[in-house]
């Protein structure tokens, strides 16, 4: 098989405690198992303390380069590192806990800086987004203390969805979610984790 270049994302605020981080962990050993010598490059978003959007480096980001000066090409230094690293990578491994019901604002930070009209995404002549991010195969890794998947927890998971939705307009529309759920129920909270790795399967 070929290698794969992996990218691993953790926006966990639990440090090695977490079980975002666990199973996006395990994500990425069976994917080792099945790519040999696949590499891994690993971004904590918590720890990076990656910066949320500023007006200026919003305005930055619609500056045209023939116009960009030294301190645009600055604003923008972050957000250009982001963007090659996110293209480099084959397969994103995205580790997202559910926190007061959606993402972390560290993950959200991630996605403001790698949106970008022109690299990341486009429109068509009728005004229909275009992903430019294409050929990326991706796992997110999603953990909640609570059961998201019957009936009465999926209105209240705005997680999957908005990454499921995001990423596929940024092209990246072959997305799978693996849970850890339940970490908080008592009937079920032991084996959640477990249950959640062995549900990993690497298509």
């Amino acid at each position: 098989m070929n290698s794969k270049k992996i990218l691993q994302l953790n926006s966990s605020i639990m440090g090695e405690q977490s079980y975002s981080k666990k199973l996006g962990n395990a994500i990425v050993e069976k994917i080792q198992e099945k790519y040999a010598n696949s590499t891994v490059e690993q971004l904590d978003l918590v720890e990076s303390n990656i910066p949320h959007l500023t007006p200026e480096t919003f305005q930055a980001m619609f500056t045209p380069t023939e116009h960009q000066t030294e301190e645009t090409k600055q604003r923008l230094n972050l957000s250009d590192k982001l963007v090659a690293q996110l293209f480099d990578a084959d397969i994103i491994v995205i580790g997202a806990p559910l926190i007061n019901r959606t993402i972390h604002s560290s993950l959200k930070a991630w996605i403001d800086h790698i949106t970008r009209r022109g690299i990341t995404f486009g429109y068509s002549k009728e005004g229909m987004p275009i992903g430019l991010v294409t050929g990326k195969k991706i796992y997110v890794a999603m953990s909640s203390g609570g059961i998201y998947t019957d009936e009465q927890g999926k209105a209240n998971d705005f997680v999957a969805p908005y990454l499921k939705s995001f990423l596929g307009a940024l092209g990246m529309t072959d997305l799978t979610i693996f849970r850890a759920e339940g970490l908080h129920v008592t009937l079920v909270q032991d084996t959640a984790l477990e249950k959640g790795i062995s549900s990993v399967v690497i298509d």
